[in-house]
C-alpha cells in the first residue's frame, strides 16, 4: 500500500493526514477519543477499492493545538481543498467525528454520497438516558489534573464499554485506544484555541433532509446515549440502515474489524439510491 503523508498548514494550524489507494474517495474521521490511527485496518482494506483519506483532527494525534478561533468542519474543508479532492465522496466518523461527518454532510450536500455514522450522534441531539456512573469518576479525575488516571477511566468507558472487563477485550487495541486518547487529553489540558460549533443550526434538526444512504453502526456495549441516538436516527432519515455488532463498544472497528469491514464493504457495494 502507497501511502502519502504530511501536513497541512490551516491558518498557523498543522494537519497531519494520510492518502492512499485509487478510485471514489473515502474519508475516516476518528473519534474525540482517538486520532486517525483508529483506522489502521480500515485504512489499509478500503484503499485497495478507494481512495482513503485519514487525518488527525486539530488537537489529535499528530495535529498539534494552537491558539485562535477553529472549527473542524472549516478544518475540514481546507483540507479536502488542499488534497484536491472535488467528487462526491463517502464520509465515515466515529462518535464526535460521526457528528463532524453529519455536520458536513448537511452543509455541503453535493461533496457526499453516502455516510457512515460509527456510534455517533446529530450534533444537537439532547436525549434523556441514564449516564453511567464513571462519567463522574472521569470529572473528578479531570479536575484533579491526574491525566494518567482520566485516560483509563475513558478506556474503560469508551473501549471497554458497559458490561465488559478490560481483561474481556483485545489487549492490543485496547493500548491503543488508551495512547490515543492520553494525547488527546493531554492537548486539551494546554486549553489552545477556541473551538468553534460546526455548523449555525444543529443536525439533529435538519437530518431528516439527508437525502444520501446512510449506515448506523453501534457497538452493543456502548453507553444509553449512544444506543438511543442510532434508533432516533434510523427513526428520522430516511435511506438508513442500522447495524449493531455485538461484544464491541464505541469504537466497534477496533473490537470486530472483519465484521466492520464487511458490514461497511456490504453497505458501499448495495449502492442504493437517495434520489
Amino acid at each position: 500500500m502507497l501511502t502519502k503523508s504530511g501536513f497541512i498548514n490551516i491558518d498557523n494550524a498543522k494537519l497531519y493526514y494520510e492518502i492512499a489507494g485509487t478510485g471514489a474517495p473515502f474519508v475516516m474521521i476518528h473519534a474525540g477519543v482517538a486520532d486517525s490511527r483508529q483506522w489502521n485496518n480500515e485504512f489499509a482494506y478500503f484503499s485497495q477499492r478507494y481512495q482513503v483519506i485519514r487525518y488527525d483532527m486539530r488537537g489529535y494525534g499528530k495535529s498539534e493545538p494552537v491558539e485562535g478561533e477553529f472549527s473542524h468542519m472549516s478544518d475540514l474543508v481546507s483540507l479536502l481543498d488542499a488534497l484536491s479532492i472535488h467528487e462526491p465522496l463517502t464520509i465515515m466518523g466515529c462518535s464526535m467525528g460521526g457528528g463532524l461527518a453529519m455536520d458536513f454532510a448537511l452543509t455541503h450536500p453535493s461533496k457526499v454520497k453516502a455516510l457512515i455514522m460509527v456510534d455517533a450522534s446529530p450534533s444537537g441531539l439532547d436525549l434523556d438516558v441514564p449516564e453511567p456512573s464513571k462519567f463522574a469518576d472521569a470529572e473528578k479525575a479531570f479536575e484533579s489534573g491526574d491525566l494518567d488516571l482520566l485516560t483509563e477511566i475513558e478506556t474503560q468507558i469508551w473501549f471497554d464499554g458497559m458490561g465488559r472487563t478490560p481483561e474481556q477485550v483485545d489487549p492490543t487495541m485496547r493500548k491503543l485506544l488508551y495512547e490515543m486518547d492520553h494525547i488527546a487529553l493531554s492537548n486539551e489540558l494546554k486549553e489552545l484555541g477556541k473551538r468553534l460549533p460546526n455548523a449555525e443550526t444543529p443536525a439533529f434538526d435538519r437530518m431528516e433532509s439527508l437525502n444520501i444512504p446512510v449506515l448506523i453502526i453501534t457497538g452493543s456495549h456502548d453507553t444509553p446515549y449512544i444506543l438511543a441516538a442510532a434508533d432516533y436516527m434510523k427513526e428520522k432519515i430516511k435511506f438508513a440502515k442500522k447495524i449493531m455488532i455485538e461484544d464491541a463498544a464505541h469504537l466497534p472497528n477496533m473490537d470486530q474489524p472483519q465484521e466492520f469491514q464487511k458490514a461497511v464493504e456490504e453497505f458501499l457495494s448495495a449502492k442504493p439510491s437517495g434520489d
